[in-house]
Parts: structure tokens; C-alpha cells; sequence
């Protein structure tokens, strides 16, 4: 399927590894010029010279802390007039809730809250202007189903799709659309740190964690970053362009619900 986009440019925050990666590669396949951002630069630089080099288009970089006022300037100066966001960031760090200080809460929310509206609120008016944009916004399914130790996440996430909710449909007549894509456990580097946690508190090795773990998802694996970033491509094209203030779950039906 043509996504007709072709040409568009895109900023696609931490995306040197992961599921940022995966829709970074995603929408070069889709002939999607590129600004990549990640903190560290090798890994970064790593991943911009193999898509260049598979794909062809353009891919810039900007190494930095996106969660930071200062990274965004760095990232929104570099991108300039783009025609689509996806917006990413790690998650915060799992605990109980006995554990987390005021402090704990605001380093979550600017992370996962505030970061993506900030990004949002400096590139909406451009695309608004034009009339045409596209806004993915990856979360999490904690956000329809809460996960006990990611209350941190679980917290952020939320007010960052009740902003969503009522902002995607004041953009939408002009031709902006904003959508949340929730994934599940897909297998990263984050996977990986949660299956690490598991298996130290329950003193079993990481093989059998992860094993677990697969057996309450009923497509009984782990997704991939280049499915979620296909997912995310869609969300990004032209076909896309009725789809307003929607989170999109992938999951592998881990989350029971009717709706």
C-alpha cells in the first residue's frame, strides 16, 4: 500500500533503538525524510547511516535529552516545518508506590507528559497552517489497563491522553490529525530491563520470565519494532486521515476488554 507521504518530513524523537527505530524505519521505507533524536550519539548515528543507506531519504540528527527544555529547542530548530511527530520517551523507572516522591512524579510527567505537549504545541500551528499533519504519540497500555508497579507511567500517560482527547478535535478541521498508538510488551530494550526485574524478585532466570510473560498474551509472544512501526506509518498516512484522538492498542490482545 502506498502511504502518500512520500516526501513529507518527520521528527521522531528517541528513535535510535526500539520502537522510536522501528517507526523511524517505517516511515523512511515510506519515503519520509527524517530528524531523529536519541541522548546517545553512536547508537544514533548508527541507525540514521543504516536507514540512509536502505532507504535513501534524508535523516538528520540531534543527540540529546528530549525530556529537557533545552533538548526540545535543539530538536524543533533542527526539524523546522515538519509534517509529522511521533513523539517517544522512556517509561520511568517500576516501584511501588510507597516508593515515589514529588520529585519521582514531576521527572515522570515532564518525561511522558509534558515533553510530548510541549513538542506538540510547537508543531501543531505550522501544520495547522498548511493544513496537514500527523501526530503519533507513543504511550502505553497502562493507559487502558494499569500496570501496579509502572505508577509513575501509568500516571503520566493518562493526563498526556486526556490532553490529547480534547486538543486532537479542536486540530482536526484543519486537516491535523493526533492519535495515541499504546503498545504492549514488544521486544526492546525495555522488555528486556522489565524480564531482568522479574526474574531478580522472583529468583528465576530471564528465559523463564520473559516465558511467563508470553503465556498471558494470547498471541503468546512479544511484538516486534517493525510492526509497531508499520502500525505507526499507517496512523501517519494519508488513509489515516479520519482517525481523530484515537488510542490505537497493540498488545497482542493482552488487554481483556470489549471496548
Amino acid at each position: 500500500m502506498d502511504l502518500g507521504i512520500r516526501g513529507r518530513r518527520a521528527l521522531v524523537t528517541a528513535s535510535s533503538k526500539g520502537l522510536g527505530l522501528g517507526c523511524a524505519r517505517a516511515l523512511a521505507e515510506a519515503g519520509v525524510d527524517l530528524v531523529m533524536n536519541a541522548r546517545g550519539s553512536d547508537a544514533l548515528e548508527a541507525a540514521a547511516a543504516q536507514i540512509r543507506g536502505t532507504f535513501g531519504v534524508s535523516v538528520e540528527t540531534v543527540a540529546c535529552d528530549v525530556t529537557t527544555s533545552e533538548g526540545q529547542r535543539a530538536v524543533l530548530d533542527a526539524a523546522g516545518d515538519i509534517d509529522i511527530l511521533v513523539t517517544n520517551a522512556g517509561g520511568p523507572p517500576p516501584g511501588m508506590w510507597t516508593d515515589w516522591s514529588r520529585d519521582d512524579f514531576i521527572a515522570a510527567l515532564d518525561a511522558n507528559m509534558l515533553t510530548p505537549i510541549g513538542l506538540m504545541k510547537a508543531s501543531l500551528p505550522g501544520m495547522m497552517e498548511r493544513g496537514w499533519g500527523r501526530v503519533v504519540n507513543i504511550t502505553s497500555v497502562s493507559v487502558k489497563s494499569p500496570i501496579p508497579a509502572l505508577g509513575l507511567s501509568n500516571s503520566a500517560r493518562a493526563g498526556l491522553t486526556g490532553y490529547v482527547a480534547g486538543t486532537a478535535r479542536q486540530v482536526a478541521p484543519h486537516g491535523v490529525t493526533i492519535n495515541n498508538l499504546l503498545p504492549g510488551i514488544h521486544a526492546t530494550d525495555r522488555a528486556i530491563s522489565l524480564d531482568k526485574g522479574v526474574s531478580a524478585q522472583q529468583g528465576i532466570d530471564i528465559a523463564e520470565a520473559q516465558a511467563r510473560r508470553e503465556a498471558t498474551i494470547p498471541a503468546r509472544r512479544y511484538g516486534t519494532p517493525s510492526e509497531f512501526g508499520a502500525t505507526c506509518a499507517f496512523m501517519c498516512s494519508v488513509h489515516a486521515g479520519f482517525m481523530v484522538g484515537q488510542n490505537v492498542l497493540l498488545d497482542g490482545g493482552a488487554v481483556n476488554a470489549t471496548l
